[in-house]
This record gives C-alpha cells, structure tokens and sequence, in this order.
C-alpha cells in the first residue's frame, strides 16, 4: 500500500514538471499568484493586528453553510430522478451562469469599484484596483485548472495527473473547483461588515448551487453511481463553500486596500468559471438558444434580488 501511494505521488510530481514545462511562463506568474495569495491569507491568520469582527466571521459562515446546504438542496432530486432531457439541463446550467455573472459585477465589482475609488480618491485608480485583483483571482483558477486533476463534463478528463485519480475523484475535484470561489466570494462580501452585499451575494449563490448540485449529482449518476452515494458525495462537496468563506474573509482583511483587492479576485475567479466550464457546457448539445434565455433569466433575477436586498 505505502509503495503504492509512493508512486501516485510520483508521478503526480511527474505530471505536474510536464505540465510546467509545456508552459514555463505561464506556470511561474499562476504560481506566483497562488504563493502570494496563500502567504497573504496565512498571515492574516497569524497576524494579531488583523481585526476581524467576530459577526462578520460569523456571517461569512452561515453564508458559507447556505451555499452548502443550497447544493444538497440541489443534489437531493437525484434519490428519485436520474436523467433530464438536455434542453432542460442546459437551460438550468445557462440560468446559474447567468446568476453567476450578475452575482460577480453586482455584488463583487461594482462595490468593489466604489469602495477602492474612495480609498484612492480616483475612480480610475479604484478600476485599476479591482482589475488587478480579477487578474489574479483568474491566475488562481488558471493554476488549479491546469494542476487540479479534474474532470469537465464536456472536455472529459483534464489537469496534470488526472491519470492517477478515479473518475468519481475527479468529478468531486471538478466539483471543489466549482464551489471554492463561490465559498471565497461569500466570505469576502462580510468582510467590511457591508449586509448589502453580503446578503444579495449569498442569496445569488445559494440560487445557483440549486440546478448546480442537480446537474452535478445527475452526472455522477450518469456513470451509474447509486442514487444515494451519488447525492452524498454532490452535497459533501458544498463544504468546501464555508471553507471557502473563512479563507475570503481573512485574504481580504488587514490592509484597507485588500477588501477591495479581495472583491476583485473573488469576481475573477468566479467568471472564469463561468467561462471555462459552464457557458460550454450548456452548448455542448447545441442548446445555445435556451442555455442563453436561462442564461438571461437567472441575470435579470440577481438583478431584481440585489435591489431587493441591497
């Protein structure tokens, strides 16, 4: 067993020179991203001059346990149904893109704008800002993207080692990459103590986890998982939301600049996933026209919740 696991363990590490060396450039700025982003988060998790309210620590975590409890929500059909038509199950991945999207420049970039623009006094300034931190909540998705072993429902298996890991490993590990910058984006939206928006993106997110975890669990069943295993294994991987949620709120502490900085890379990250995995996914069977009404839909019900609960 042991030497087993010993040689897992190297050939994900020679998996994961190939994959640095097909793209040494790119590979040293996402790991560069990754590094500061991971040393930031730790200290502030050391740092005794980091003052974080302990109800917004709180909040950050019951947003974070309502983006999990949403996608068992979702995944908890799966006991009774097995398949849906494909039309059906693009329009409602379109219409969690779509909530997605409006999540992001409601809730993330456009208080992120006006909160930066007041620390620089410009607004230009305040962009840059958040363009910068976008750029880096990409590069982080980027990162895991290439080194994650995963796997996409339209690409099939993807990352550096996917050869290593079981297919159910690499669809709970695509599910991870999925739920991860949502848990983030919540715990970052408490941060400044700001209910406003807060609130709408938890709303936005517990939204979307719902034909989320539906989707997801129908595909584990796809490959003939059991109805119950399948649903525990969808709604055990919204937990990585609360985690999340704790990682957000600590990257985006300490410094005044990293609130918004924090608020740009939950948005980029967020809508790269978007971009990478879900918009393809609903066109994969050549259901554009109603992935895009469902895309459309779930934009305009953020756009009604966030001036709801704003």
């Amino acid at each position: 067993m042991q030497q087993a696991k010993k040689q897992t363990f190297l050939s994900l590490l020679s998996s994961w020179q190939e994959e640095f060396n097909a793209r040494p450039g790119l590979s040293i700025l996402m790991l560069l991203t990754t590094a500061v982003i991971v040393g930031w988060i730790i200290f502030n998790l050391f740092n005794i001059h980091t003052s974080i309210d302990p109800r917004f620590l709180t909040w950050a975590l019951i947003g974070g346990g309502v983006g999990a409890m949403s996608t068992a929500l979702g995944a908890a059909p799966g006991l009774i149904v097995k398949k849906l038509s494909a039309v059906t199950e693009d329009t409602m991945l379109g219409m969690a893109a779509g909530m997605m999207l409006g999540a992001s420049f409601f809730s993330l970039i456009l208080p992120g704008i006006e909160v930066s623009s007041a620390l620089t006094g410009h607004a230009i300034s305040g962009v840059i800002i958040i363009i910068f931190g976008m750029v880096g909540g990409v590069l982080l998705m980027l990162g895991l993207d290439y080194y994650l072993p995963h796997e996409h429902q339209h690409s099939g298996p993807c990352g550096a080692g996917h050869q290593q890991v079981g297919r159910v490993g690499l669809f709970v590990l695509a599910i991870a990459l999925h739920n991860f910058p949502e848990g983030m984006a919540i715990g970052v939206s408490y941060t400044d103590g700001n209910l406003s928006v807060g609130i709408p993106l938890t709303a936005a997110i517990a939204l979307q986890n719902i034909p989320e975890g539906l989707a997801v669990v129908l595909a584990l069943r796809r490959i003939n998982m059991p109805a119950g295993k399948a649903v525990a294994i969808a709604a055990a991987t919204g937990l990585v939301e609360p985690i999340g949620a704790v990682l957000g709120i600590f990257l985006s502490s300490g410094l005044a600049v990293s609130y918004p900085i924090g608020l740009g890379i939950a948005a980029g990250a967020m809508i790269f996933v978007v971009s990478h995995e879900v918009i393809p996914e609903t066109h994969r069977h050549g259901h554009q026209t109603r992935a895009t009404v469902g895309l459309m839909g779930g934009l305009f019900l953020i756009m009604l919740i966030d001036t709801l609960l704003a």
